[in-house]
């Protein structure tokens, strides 16, 4: 799907003024950071909508697909036949959700209308069997029951909190699987943190990142919980972004919960690995012992061969 994507965006911005690009970029940026709550849609028009797809698509779509795939390891035998993307926008998890799992539907809702007919005309190729449909995103939402997946990528921060909790529990309600991502920074922290309250005590099992469903062990404030994506940069991304590098790390939160039966990982590694000479340091969130830090050597064996291959993000056992 990373082709396919990169393939539906070129030439995106073909005849959009570069400045009218950038001033667009800008704005979303801060939208993004999730600075400026509301209850109006924040793509307005075409312009919008392309930057925002030039910008933030290849990002999100990366985040997203990492978040699936903890959460699809817990759940090997399963696969969603329905999933709705609340907030989809130009439809990012949409395509990391076909990039997981194969023979479902989906359906995006967004308040948005450019950004549905932008992300339907993406994926008109690609991704046939999915509806675009616009909805007010907050107080009011209904998801269909029986519903398989919902993912909200990158929308929390976008809402009041009083929107943010209706979505949520909308969410919670109809869903057998839940995927919350939000961008990796304190405050997209803090909205996760809050929202895996609420689908702990809405019945759902918290099975990735968390190892367990009690409190998480981090002190709002000292730290948080989150990980990193790599993104190959396109011509077209490095246009509307700047910089030189061929990639870059998206840093991104997240929360996955399910009424399926499922069982989190014994621990999850929420650090960059460390190796040293003869030994790895594993930061760790481990189901009974909160956050720790392991060292495996050379005399642990097949276990330090493992740390070695091993990533931020990864279970570990």
């Amino acid at each position: 799907m990373h082709e396919e994507l990169r393939a539906a965006l070129a030439g995106l911005l073909d005849g959009l003024p570069p400045k009218q690009a950038a001033q667009a970029v800008d704005r979303l940026i801060a939208n993004y950071r999730g600075r400026t709550p509301t209850d109006a849609p924040v793509l307005r028009d075409r312009a919008d909508v392309a930057a925002y797809a030039a910008y933030r698509m290849p990002a999100t779509f990366e985040a997203v697909r990492a978040a699936l795939t903890a959460f699809a390891a817990r759940v090997p035998d399963w696969s969603p036949a329905t999933h709705v993307d609340i907030g989809g926008g130009t439809g990012a998890a949409t395509w990391a959700t076909a990039a997981t799992w194969e023979g479902h539907h989906s359906t995006v809702l967004d308040w948005a209308q450019p950004a549905l007919d932008l992300g339907r005309e993406l994926a008109a190729k690609t991704l046939p069997d999915t509806t675009w449909q616009r909805q007010t995103i907050g107080e009011g939402l209904t998801v269909p029951a029986g519903t398989d997946l919902v993912t909200v990528s990158y929308v929390l921060g976008e809402l009041r909190p009083e929107d943010r909790h209706a979505v949520v529990a909308a969410a919670a309600a109809a869903a057998r699987a839940v995927v919350l991502i939000e961008p990796g920074t304190p405050d997209g922290y803090l909205r996760i943190r809050e929202a895996r309250t609420q689908l702990t005590e809405a019945g759902l099992r918290i099975v990735a990142p968390c190892p367990h469903g009690d409190t998480c062990p981090i002190v709002p404030g000292e730290d948080w919980c989150h990980f990193s994506a790599r993104v190959s940069r396109s011509s077209l991304h490095r246009q509307v972004k700047g910089g030189s590098l061929p990639y870059e790390d998206e840093k991104f939160s997240y929360v996955a919960a399910t009424t399926l039966d499922a069982t989190p990982a014994p621990a999850r590694i929420v650090r960059k690995p460390q190796l040293r000479k003869g030994q790895v340091l594993l930061d760790l969130c481990t189901t009974d012992e909160g956050l720790q830090r392991t060292t495996v050597t050379k005399r642990h064996g097949t276990h330090y061969r493992k740390a070695r291959d091993t990533s931020w993000g990864d279970d570990w056992s």
